[in-house]
């Protein structure tokens, strides 16, 4: 696998079946290398896997597909030229036809369901800042931004940007007259409430969703809760749990319309480390029923079963994730597919069951789950793949000193000979809360086809082993993770094909940070690549979007600036890095500001140590333009090849 097929990946993503099963309506993003964006289309596919047709074109995406309950008509949202600007929703006769577009809202879509009748639209919609039909003065010219005033304690989040006092809020959307009415009438103070994961009871008379009410300033708790409120305009809600920490969507109704499933967190504070669990309570009131609390792994998106006895979800398991039936009696959760790759999304209805999933040498596709086993019901990348020499990642283990046993990754370039040594990339995951899995990882096939063995480490703080495993980094970031990763570096040497003078680190997010923490321990690598990192926990409060981890994990710097100075080390020993490091950031980046990585970026200018740092402008956390993906690879490339001191990578940094 080379640079160039990047673009000829194509991520298929969103199943969700027919109400009669016959056909899986999804999305395909592919690259349009002309006008360097991604673009996402819809497609179709017969349950059979017979029929795979596109539904949409152009250069403007679409997404969010969803059915009408009879399954005549398959909506979706799009920016496309209308009679309405920004995101609308629109809508596909099955029997064909064009879309025509359904909605004309003037705020920002969010999100939106379809009602059991068809006659209305449920749609999550936020004001936006300044209207489209606001941004020319009377003679056309465009006029001045205005002020961003901010009166919010959580001001800021990578994407939206900064965040003034315009909240989300579900709204009734009449179909034929095009009206729409504000659902709920709240409490004083409920102008302050975001309202999200709404869904219909099958018998359309109530509306679930979620929302913190904590007042005065649910800006300052993480306690959301799940409401339910009757579906019509004005009404007063109520709520169902009181879980002190998350109660979270997506939330299912069972099709008699009596239980409401969500999901869970175990940790009231430390929600970056949380385990999810699936719940459901009575929508008429009374106690919730936590399922399977013995689990402790991760799951996603509760679906009823088609019998109404268990909940179908996707459970994330040490560096795999399956698809599983979760019974509501209690008995033992079952898992309905292979464990060999990574399902990572699902859908049912018709009787059938769909998901996302992958392994290490074949990218997502959308499979049926059928009597334990996976059918793949599309091929997009399949002639791309049996173009590709791909790589197998195998398990690792490593045991450290305190007797942690530490479980990751060893991916080993494609055309390894055995009997030789090869170089080793070290490249860390963000989060902390993920984990690197058997999936498809185009990052992962990239460094191996360019000759690195890649070592791919669940740290403590991870997830796939649970909450206590996650949970034990709470407040000493930098300490555990960095010995779990070291001791898997050496558990990799020692398998005799790795050369331990020509090792690299990397990585992105809080992959960056590690990397941060790891070259201020150890100067065994010849190169690093600190993406969206920072050494300095003091240059980042109030700078990231992060202020309610900051106050529960941490506290205040003035309140605990020991800490503060403790987690800060790569910064304030700037002086024990050798590693000549990379830094790297999108100028808009909310999440992990630019600011992290200047930081440690002119630490290490003034000490001496070999560095450099690429700013890409107009990119977020996560990078959307192309090219700038592309040059990404090209400069790590370059960069740890020229500390390895081995011949340049084939294709060179185009900045």
């Amino acid at each position: 696998m080379v640079i160039d097929d990047l673009s000829k990946l194509q991520e298929v993503g969103r199943p969700v079946i027919s109400p009669d099963g016959a056909f899986v309506a999804y999305t395909v993003t592919s690259v349009d290398t002309d006008d360097d964006k991604s673009v996402t289309h819809l497609w179709m596919v017969s349950w059979d896997g017979k029929q795979d047709v596109q539904l949409t074109y152009g250069t403007e995406s679409a997404g969010e597909p969803r059915w009408s309950p009879d399954g005549k008509y398959l909506a979706f949202t799009s920016s496309r030229p209308g009679k309405a600007k920004g995101d609308q929703v629109w809508v596909f006769d099955r029997r064909g036809g064009e879309a025509r577009q359904l909605t004309d809202v003037k705020e920002d879509l969010l999100d939106y369901r379809w009602s059991p009748d068809a006659k209305q639209l449920l749609l999550t919609l936020q004001a936006k800042d300044e209207p489209d039909d606001d941004d020319k003065d009377k003679d056309g010219k465009p006029k001045p931004p205005k002020p961003i005033v901010i009166d919010r304690f959580h001001f800021k989040q990578d994407v939206e940007g900064y965040l003034t006092d315009k909240h989300a809020h579900l709204f009734l959307y009449d179909i034929a007259s095009g009206k729409q009415s504000k659902l709920t009438a709240g409490p004083d103070g409920a102008d302050k409430f975001d309202e999200e994961a709404a869904e219909w009871s099958p018998d359309g008379t109530t509306i679930a969703f979620v929302s913190n009410h904590d007042l005065p300033d649910p800006d300052r708790t993480q306690n959301t809760d799940v409401f339910v409120v009757e579906a019509k305009a004005g009404a007063s809600p109520r709520r169902l749990t009181t879980f002190t920490g998350t109660d979270a969507g997506p939330l299912a109704w069972s099709k008699d319309s009596k239980l409401v499933a969500y999901r869970e967190g175990v940790d009231a504070k430390y929600t970056m480390y949380d385990v999810v669990r699936l719940a459901i309570a009575p929508a008429a009131g009374g106690e919730p029923t936590i399922l399977a609390p013995k689990l402790d792994r991760n799951v996603s998106a509760p679906e009823f079963s088609e019998d109404g006895k268990a909940l179908l979800t996707t459970v994330e398991d040490d560096r795999v994730e399956y698809v599983a039936a979760v019974p509501l009696d209690g008995s033992e959760v079952k898992s309905l597919a292979p464990h060999e790759g990574v399902a990572n999304r699902m859908a049912q209805a018709g009787g059938h069951v769909a998901t996302l999933w992958s392994k290490d040498t074949l990218p997502v596709e959308i499979y049926a789950v059928e009597d334990g086993k996976l059918r793949a019901l599309t091929h997009h990348n399949q002639a791309l793949v049996e173009q590709l020499n791909l790589s197998v990642a195998e398990d690792i283990s490593a045991r450290e000193k305190d007797g942690t046993d530490v479980h990751g990754l060893l991916t080993l370039p494609p055309t390894y000979q055995p009997g030789t040594r090869v170089p080793m990339l070290l490249w860390i995951h963000g989060g902390p809360g993920a984990q690197d899995a058997h999936e498809f990882d185009y990052e992962r096939q990239l460094f191996a086809a360019h000759g690195y063995a890649v070592l791919h480490v669940n740290y403590r703080g991870s997830n796939g082993r649970g909450h206590e495993w996650a949970d034990t980094i709470a407040g000493d970031w930098g300490n555990k993770e960095v010995k779990d990763l070291l001791a898997t570096v050496d558990a990799a040497i020692a398998t005799g094909r790795i050369d331990p003078d020509k090792l690299l680190v990397g990585g992105w997010s809080y992959g960056g940070i590690l990397t941060d923490y790891s070259i201020a321990t150890t100067t065994r690598f010849k190169a690093a690549s600190s993406g969206a990192g920072m050494g300095n926990l003091f240059g980042l409060y109030g700078v990231d979007e992060y202020v309610l981890q900051y106050e529960y994990e941490l506290q205040p710097p003035w309140k605990n600036t020991d800490l503060y100075l403790k987690l800060s080390y790569p910064f304030l020993h700037a002086d024990r890095i050798k590693t000549p490091t990379l830094f790297m950031g999108g100028d808009k980046d909310f999440n992990v500001p630019l600011v992290g990585g200047e930081q440690m970026y002119e630490s290490l200018k003034s000490v001496g140590t070999p560095a450099e740092i690429i700013v890409y402008p107009g990119q977020f956390h996560g990078f959307t333009r192309p090219s700038f993906i592309r040059d990404r690879f090209t400069s790590w490339f370059g960069w740890y090849d020229k500390y390895l001191k081995q011949p340049a990578a084939a294709t060179s940094p185009t900045h």
